[in-house]
């Protein structure tokens, strides 16, 4: 972020240098702040160039040359739609503030989806004893599927989505996935590592989040490979005011005869070799973060139980969203190999 920082005060020829340095075009816009880190304006070289048609010295101040009406997002909004009029419009760079205008980030909409509001968290703590012996001396999230582990897949896919806080649960040989992603300074995120003593099944690491950043949390196993359209599972999960959303996944059977519907002995119609479409539990899902007080702390609880709960009780919304595209849950040999070939084949950025 900082090459594209200056302040407003510097000469406009220090601005040229630095959008020199800028070598992408797409990245050639400058951040104008005062003293205090304010954002005040944006540069570019159309902008200098304008100045000087008009007049101005490349030896005056920047804040002579800057784009005073600049284009922004907040950090403290959801920004869905106004990214997608950002990028409708061509805008490129995008910068993210707070409401006192200070400057947090740089977004790059050509890399970045959208910016969804939630905490994501990513369960990696499991033995993996299927997988084995490859999961003998390596956790499964950090199996190589192409170039790199399962997890990063799932984490790089998050990012892509404007998903900055993620939460990761680990357990068996954590040093081997907290070592390789640190606190992810080097992704541009902030990751915090739930280290469970005892296995806490697949949503019970919710317990070990002290505050949640946003009202939604984003709960996904780290052994899947999908490209799930983040944005319309979270865009479906509000639409319908779910307290909580299950990302299914379709499962088609086929019936090679005719199915009679009966009434006691009597046949009342019948369907002609018909298929049949069930739905099952994909692992990902999206959840009130208020929903926590479910989960006993350090206690095994699966999403399953939760699910469980809010059937029972009328006051909390529950649906499922169809996952239409890629997903695999690697849990077999078979499913590892798979893994392997269709890695060729699909984006999942």
């Amino acid at each position: 972020m900082e090459q594209h920082i200056v302040n407003l005060n510097a000469e406009a020829r220090v601005a040229l240098r630095a959008l020199d340095l800028l070598r992408d075009f797409v990245s050639r816009t400058l951040f104008v702040v005062d003293n205090d880190h304010k954002l005040v304006g944006s540069l570019t070289d159309g902008d200098i160039r304008r100045g000087l048609l008009n007049g101005l010295e490349i030896s005056q101040p920047i804040f002579s040359f800057m784009n005073s009406n600049f284009k922004f997002l907040k950090n403290s909004q959801e920004n869905i739609l106004l990214i997608k009029e950002y990028k409708k419009n061509g805008i490129q760079l995008i910068p993210l503030i707070d409401d006192n205008y200070q400057l947090l980030d740089v977004i790059d909409l050509t890399k970045t989806k959208t910016i969804l509001p939630v905490t994501a968290l990513i369960m990696a703590g499991g033995r993996g004893e299927r997988l084995s012996p490859f999961t003998d001396t390596c956790p499964k999230p950090m199996l190589k599927i192409g170039n790199k582990p399962i997890i990063e897949h799932n984490i790089d896919r998050l990012i892509a989505y404007g998903i900055s806080d993620i939460y990761i649960s680990v357990k068996y040989l954590k040093e081997q996935i907290m070592n390789y992603f640190g606190d992810g300074t080097a992704k541009g995120v902030k990751i915090t590592y739930l280290e469970e003593k005892d296995p806490l099944g697949t949503l019970g690491a919710l317990s070990l989040i002290e505050n949640f950043s946003y009202d939604d949390c984003l709960v996904m196993n780290s052994d899947l490979l999908t490209n799930i359209d983040f944005e319309d599972f979270y865009n479906f999960y509000t639409e319908n005011k779910a307290c909580m959303s299950v990302a299914s996944i379709p499962y088609n059977v086929n019936i090679p005869y005719a199915v009679l519907e009966t009434e006691g002995n009597q046949v009342s119609a019948f369907s002609e070799k018909p298929t049949y479409t069930y739905y099952s539990n994909g692992g990902i899902y999206l959840i009130k973060s208020h929903l926590k007080k479910y989960v006993n702390k350090d206690t095994f609880f699966n999403a399953t139980d939760l699910m469980d709960i809010l059937i029972e009780d009328d006051q909390h919304q529950l649906v499922h969203y169809p996952l239409l595209g890629y997903w695999l849950d690697i849990g077999k040999h078979q499913d590892f190999i798979k893994a392997q070939e269709d890695i060729k084949h699909i984006n999942l950025t």
